[in-house]
């Protein structure tokens, strides 16, 4: 993980706090890890440029410099043939949070970690 700033909506945050205490996996409580340092701000206060939940987010691999784009939802909402992931899959929960530019090196099963970087935000599906 990283000591990035994030910054979160309440709607999202009240939701998310409440998924992540009520999920116990690995990724969930790396969710709420997160959640635990993030700045809340108010729905209409969250800035453009932010991922949040179900925004669809452009991001790098700084690894392979092989980019992806995927629409972050909640787990029942999940379809990887849209691109839909779920904020509980691990680059899910990596991504909510983070704004445009920044990037975080998050860790994946098998001991192994991954380094994103955002390159662009969408606006919201809904």
């Amino acid at each position: 993980m990283s000591t990035e700033t994030l910054t979160i909506n309440r709607s999202d945050y009240e939701r998310l706090s409440n998924l992540a205490r009520g999920t116990r996996t690995e990724v969930a409580e790396m969710l709420e890890e997160e959640l635990g340092r993030a700045e809340v701000v108010d729905d209409d206060q969250l800035p453009g440029d932010v991922v949040a939940m179900n925004t669809k987010v452009s991001y790098r691999d700084r690894a392979t410099g092989k980019e992806a784009e995927v629409t972050l939802v909640y787990p029942h909402e999940a379809d990887s043939t849209l691109g839909r992931v779920s904020v509980l899959a691990p680059i899910g929960a990596a991504l909510i949070g983070l704004r445009v530019g920044q990037s975080i090196r998050w860790p994946l099963p098998q001991g192994e970690s991954k380094e994103i970087e955002v390159l662009a935000v969408h606006p919201r599906d809904r």
